[in-house]
């Protein structure tokens, strides 16, 4: 089923011959708990495209299909709730609030929203990234690995329709951005979580599901990957 989708997708700037071409057509699809790597350069679009699949800016014209509901037919405030209900955010700079501590980091979109949490799916979650150890703890006493891990959990805990992860390792070692890779991998498959990352890594794109290459704005190609014998291999 295909979860997240855009159809000739452009987003302009300026006019004339100064005009910028950051997103130039763009059509794409999604499977609902695939775990997609959209891969480019500095300038090719990437961070655009990721913007406007989260619905945190309007394109020039085109269209972004989330869980069936075409979001920018939407007006700003149900854009809004659309966004803080459906989609999950992984930024490179984890943005937690500092003055919480881990466990309500995780919990305040939800709160925000005026729902209660499922406790036992956040107990899940917070399992499955190891950190029933850290919950009472404040951001400021956790590494990056483990701030970032709490970010996962925060965009997870609200049952998103997709998450999406902006450079996720970007403020990372290379260890501790296989760690954090390999935990996103474990909770796509463990809760069938649909997954869209931007990078410029090829090593860290390597470990989705499906890469997609973004050149000038445009869609450039892409590899998908099959299992075989257990492991995931390039088609």
């Amino acid at each position: 089923m295909i979860i997240l989708e855009t159809k000739d997708l452009k987003k302009y700037y300026g006019n004339g011959e100064t005009m910028v071409r950051a997103l130039d057509g763009v059509n794409l699809s999604v499977e609902a708990g695939s775990f997609t790597a959209i891969v480019g350069t500095s300038g090719s679009g990437k961070s655009t495209l990721l913007h406007m699949l989260g619905g945190l800016d309007r394109p020039t014209s085109g269209e972004v299909i989330v869980d069936g509901e075409k979001i920018f037919g939407l007006k700003e405030e149900a854009l809004t709730i659309f966004r803080r209900r459906k989609i999950g955010f992984v930024f490179q700079n984890y943005n937690l609030v500092p003055v919480l501590n881990v466990y309500e980091n995780i919990v305040l979109p939800i709160e925000l929203d005026g729902k209660h949490p499922d406790q036992k799916y956040v107990k899940r979650i917070v399992q499955t990234l190891g950190l029933e150890n850290k919950t009472n703890r404040l951001p400021s006493h956790l590494s990056g690995g483990q701030q970032q891990r709490v970010a996962i959990a925060r965009a997870l805990a609200a049952k998103p329709a997709i998450l999406l992860c902006d450079e996720p390792t970007g403020n990372l070692d290379s260890k501790t951005s296989l760690d954090v890779m390999g935990l996103l991998k474990v909770t796509s498959r463990q809760f069938e979580q649909t997954i869209v990352m931007i990078t410029h890594n090829e090593e860290i794109a390597q470990m989705a599901d499906e890469i997609i290459r973004i050149e000038d704005g445009k869609i450039a190609g892409e590899n998908r990957r099959v299992k075989s014998q257990g492991e995931d291999v390039i088609a």
